[in-house]
């Protein structure tokens, strides 16, 4: 009988992967948790081996590889126990350039990219006021001759203080005036290595887990107008292609936490003796981890059902937003039968159990919640009435 790996032609790529992994083991993580302090390292190491350039082409210097394969990436990295948010959103941000920039800017930036000169690792899009309510953002941009002049807020912009360049969202037309309420919103490649001080200020947010996460002030922020991707007022469509991709690359973390969970919790069951035999006899300690595995492989397969479709040109929404539903669902329910197996020990630091509980509880929130998934998925594919918004309507 042979078993099923939606990933099995990326085997040599995992094999890459989990011996970078193995040069930060726990403590290097139990480290950085402690002083809040960014992977430079890590991701350092992603980039010579070529992991973060996955998704560019060989002919500006990247790998050339799809979505499958970059998936296969990330999960590998959540499994050996590593964390690949430092560093995953140029994965994700990639196909707002390859897909939509001009040839110039794909010249000017993507080899730089590649080779690591140039970091893209920061999406401004969500605000204070707005939240999942992407249409209602307030940041504008307004196009004074050759720039435009940037003003507004963002929060939950994560690793902005780490990157070179951002992908950000603004309104180029009021939104009373447009036709659609999609329309008149655009996308910039923002350069930011002389703009903090200039235009733009930066304040980290400190949360329960060492996500480096920010609010970010626009005040007058002057940019070139060739920072704009695509046609000015589309923006919102370009990103809604990239959070296709952000979910199904995020959801094959989740697959790789999961299993890292199932790993540490099975191999603690095994070894730990109480009563004189092996926890891992007990069936109260069996089933829940069984139960989290058969979840896990229900949820692995649409991750990678929803990377083929992306491959292939498809648009999955449906597929990419119930792929990070079930595996955030899959990574929450091993996380906490590891939890419950340590016992006591799951709280000490030196377990890592506590570190990745943590961890894995962000994607029941973000990089959208659960709740706005299910309505999702009620809407347009149940066809039932709308649960949100003005009028519901």
């Amino acid at each position: 009988m042979t078993s099923f790996d939606p990933t099995a032609d990326y085997s040599a790529i995992r094999d890459g992967v989990a011996k970078v992994c193995a040069g930060f083991p726990g403590a290097y993580w139990r480290d950085l948790d402690a002083r809040r302090a960014y992977p430079k390292e890590f991701v350092d190491a992603l980039i010579r081996e070529g992991y973060l350039a996955a998704m560019i082409p060989e002919n500006y210097g990247g790998s050339g590889l799809n979505l499958t394969a970059s998936a296969a990436i990330l999960e590998e990295i959540h499994s050996q126990g590593c964390n690949a948010a430092a560093c995953h959103a140029q994965m994700y941000t990639m196909g707002t350039v390859l897909r939509h920039g001009n040839e110039a800017q794909k010249e000017r930036y993507l080899p730089r990219i590649a080779d690591g000169t140039l970091r893209l690792q920061a999406f401004g899009v969500t605000e204070p006021t707005s939240g999942t309510d992407t249409l209602a953002l307030k940041t504008t941009a307004r196009r004074e001759g050759d720039e435009y002049v940037i003003n507004g807020q963002k929060i939950w912009t994560s690793r902005v203080e780490h990157s070179d360049l951002m992908v950000l969202l603004a309104r180029t037309t009021p939104r009373d005036q447009v036709g659609s309420k999609t329309e008149g919103l655009s996308v910039f490649l923002v350069d930011l290595r002389d703009k903090v001080g200039d235009g733009i200020e930066i304040r980290p947010i400190r949360t329960m887990i060492n996500h480096a996460t920010t609010e970010v002030f626009f005040d007058n922020l002057r940019i070139p107008a060739d920072s704009l991707i695509g046609e000015e007022g589309k923006g919102f469509r370009y990103i809604l292609s990239g959070m296709n991709s952000e979910r199904i690359l995020i959801a094959a973390e989740c697959i790789g936490d999961a299993k890292w969970f199932l790993k540490t919790g099975a191999a603690y069951a095994r070894e730990r003796v109480v009563f004189g035999d092996p926890i891992g006899a007990n069936q109260g300690i069996q089933f829940p981890l069984a139960r989290a595995h058969a979840h896990m492989m229900a949820a692995e397969a649409i991750v990678y059902r929803a990377a083929a479709m992306y491959d292939a040109g498809h648009n999955p929404g449906v597929e990419a937003n119930t792929a990070k539903m079930l595996a955030a669902d899959a990574s929450w329910e091993a996380a906490e039968a590891c939890m419950q197996t340590h016992g006591g020990f799951a709280f000490a630091e030196e377990y890592d159990v506590e570190r990745k509980f943590r961890e894995a509880r962000l994607y029941q929130v973000a990089p959208i919640s659960t709740n706005l998934i299910l309505c999702y998925i009620a809407e347009q594919v149940l066809g039932l009435p709308k649960s949100y918004g003005p009028g519901r309507g």
